[in-house]
This record gives structure tokens, C-alpha cells and sequence, in this order.
């Protein structure tokens, strides 16, 4: 059985269709699969790294306003979509399954055309434009978060399956991952902006750290992010006085490589609110105070918080908003009252898919068995 995958551009986009492929090929042990992507996007590296093989279409997304950039986009398309149809006919897959990126657009609506069974798995409670555009010639939209179902009125059939999470984090004993990174009874906060980092959130986390150590209340591990971001922290702590040697209940990283172990030890989190990491929130039930970026597409990351809120599983503060006084009573609201913290985990753990990944599988293949 043969399965081609499309979706770029982030990881975001790229972890759910290795999560998915990942499942397809322990459920089927003769299943075969392919990618297709772009030359400039993540997948380039991600995915030949992650043993499958990949092959490439030259398209772009789109700007948000009118410019020969987006008219030499648009010129692209075309001749995406025909060597996508070349790529599906030399593989001849049984099913063709998107994971959001421009890059799945030309794909998908190839397979469409070639009446091959077709999915789109959308993550974000606000859907891109690719699958939205896709909702109208895709056998079915998978969405990860329930919240996106009204933004696709014109899909042939919608069905919830949640966003796939990493089985590490879904392994991990919270006792013994405190235990193992040496937490006792205080509770521990885990601070990340996420992977590259986010300058006006780590410049706010910092002087919040400065204002509430020396009070000794909480275990806190802060991951800055890349580009330079952990050095931009430690300036900000120097700037405001602050000796973190002094202090050994706060680790402050450029990466937190152990993030299964740190957020099921977690008592609290606070983090950006991209899909991937409220999937993996919610799956543990963790709850959490979450700082949408305000510079993603559509705004998709407000859309995502404010599902989780709405639930009860976490309490969500604009970046616009953002300070150490803000924080600070965030913070001691929510650790602060034993009841509430325990109803917000609950919350949180209702709304949690763990089983994703099969609920997704399980969807192609009735695809596929629907259209033999």
C-alpha cells in the first residue's frame, strides 16, 4: 500500500505528517510512502533526515498584498500542479494525505483531479487559505482543534480528530520526571516561546523571573529559542541586577531538549500557542497561560488560545499586554489556588486527543476502502 504526503514550509506542518506516516507504516507493514515538497522549506532537511524519501515541486505562498511577487506565485501553479499529476502517476499512491503548507495545495487538488482518495489534516482552530481552498475538492478535512469546523462551510466532510502528539509525551510519569530533574514540592513552571525564540516574550519572562525569585516559590526552566535569543536573556538579566548563579531553582536554556520530561513535571506552563504545543498541552493535561504570537499568518495562534480558554484549560494574556506585573498575577492566581489549578488540568485533559495519529490513519483507510 503506497501513501504520498504533501505539507511544508514549518514544522508545524511537517511533525503531523511524520507523526501520521510514522503510524501508517507500523498499521500496514508493506506500506510505502513519499513525500513532496519544497527545495527552500523545512521538509528539504526534516524529512530525507527522517529516512523518507522526497520529491520536489516549485511553488511559493502567497504575500498579503498585490505585487509582481504574488503574480509570478500565481504563474507557478500551473506548472506545480503538473508535476505533481507526473509525481502521483509515476507512484500511483493509494491515498494522497495533506498537512497545511502551500506546498499541499497543487498536490492535493491533483489527486482530487485524478479521483485518488484525499484527505487534509488542517491544525490550527483557524485554517489557512490552502485548506480552505482544498475543503471544496478534498475527500475529507481532518482539523485538529473542533473550533475550525465553522471556517470550512464548503468542505465535502469534516471530522475531528485532534492534532497528532509525539508517544514520548504521552509515556512520561510526572512523579518520576520530577524526580528526575529534581523538583520538590514547589511548584515548577516551564517557560518557552518557542524554538527560535520570541524577543518581546523572553524580554517580559525575564524580568518577571527577576522580580519573583528572590521570594523562592518556584522551580522555573526557561527555554529561549535560537538565534541568538539565550544571550539576549542573559543580557536582560544583567541589565536588571540579577545574578542567576545565585539562584539554582532557575535553569534558563537556549533549548529544552527533554520537553517531554520538563512539561509532564510541569505544574504550570506558559508558552506561545502554536498547534503542535497546545496538542501536546492538552494531551497531559497541563494547564497553562499562553501568549499568542501576534506575527503569524491569520492570526492563527489568537484563534488557537482562545479555544483552549473558552474550555477552561488555560488563561491567555495579549504579547500587546505583557509584563512582569501582568505575569506575576497570572502566575499567582492560577499556582496560587490549589482548586483552580487541579479544574484547569481537567480542563485541559478533556479537550486532549491522544490517539490522533490513529484516528487519522483510520480515516484514509476507510478513504481508501470506501473508493475500491
Amino acid at each position: 500500500m503506497k501513501f504520498l504526503f504533501a505539507g511544508g514550509g514549518t514544522a508545524g506542518h511537517i511533525n503531523p505528517a511524520l507523526a501520521i506516516a510514522n503510524r501508517l507504516r507500523e498499521m500496514n507493514s508493506d506500506a510505502e510512502v513519499r513525500f513532496v515538497g519544497t527545495k527552500e522549506g523545512l521538509e528539504a532537511g526534516l524529512i530525507p533526515h527522517s529516512g523518507y524519501p522526497l520529491d520536489f515541486i516549485r511553488v511559493h505562498g502567497f504575500e498579503r498584498k498585490y505585487s509582481f511577487k504574488t503574480i509570478k506565485t500565481m504563474a507557478e501553479i500551473p506548472f506545480a500542479i503538473e508535476v505533481s499529476k507526473r509525481i502521483i502517476k509515476e507512484f500511483k499512491p493509494d491515498a494522497v494525505v495533506g498537512t497545511g503548507g502551500y506546498v499541499c495545495g497543487p498536490v492535493l487538488y491533483a489527486a482530487a483531479r485524478l479521483k485518488l482518495p484525499t484527505l487534509v489534516h488542517e491544525s490550527n482552530a483557524f485554517p489557512g487559505i490552502t485548506t480552505k481552498i482544498l475543503s471544496q475538492y478534498v475527500d475529507e478535512v481532518a482539523v485538529g482543534i473542533e473550533a475550525g469546523e465553522r471556517y470550512l462551510p464548503k468542505a465535502r466532510k469534516i471530522v475531528f480528530t485532534g492534532n497528532p502528539v509525539r508517544p514520548s509525551m504521552l509515556t512520561v510519569d510526572s512523579f518520576a520526571a520530577r524526580r528526575r530533574l529534581g523538583i520538590d514540592k514547589k511548584p515548577f513552571i516551564v517557560i518557552f516561546g518557542g524554538s527560535l525564540g520570541a524577543r518581546d516574550f523572553n524580554r517580559a519572562m525575564a524580568d518577571w523571573i527577576c522580580s519573583a525569585a528572590d521570594r523562592g516559590e518556584y522551580h522555573i526552566l526557561m527555554g529561549t529559542g535560537k538565534l541568538n535569543q539565550y544571550e539576549a536573556v542573559i543580557d536582560r538579566f544583567k541589565e536588571n541586577g540579577f545574578d542567576l548563579g545565585a539562584h539554582p531553582d532557575i535553569t534558563v536554556s537556549e533549548y529544552i531538549y527533554d520537553m517531554d520530561i520538563a512539561m509532564n513535571a510541569a505544574d504550570l506552563v506558559i508558552s506561545r500557542a502554536g498547534a503542535s504545543t497546545l496538542a501536546e498541552l492538552t494531551a497531559i493535561g497541563k494547564p497553562a497561560i499562553l501568549v499568542p504570537s501576534p506575527y503569524v499568518t491569520d492570526n492563527h495562534q489568537e484563534h488557537n488560545a482562545r479555544a483552549v480558554e473558552s474550555g477552561g484549560g488555560a488563561l491567555v494574556i495579549a504579547e500587546a499586554e505583557l509584563t512582569a506585573e501582568k505575569i506575576n498575577a497570572a502566575v499567582s492566581s492560577i499556582v496560587g489556588d490549589k482548586k483552580r489549578l487541579a479544574a484547569m488540568g481537567e480542563a485541559s485533559a478533556k479537550m486532549g486527543v491522544r490517539d490522533s495519529a490513529d484516528r487519522i490513519c483510520g480515516e484514509i483507510m476507510k478513504l481508501i476502502k470506501n473508493k475500491t
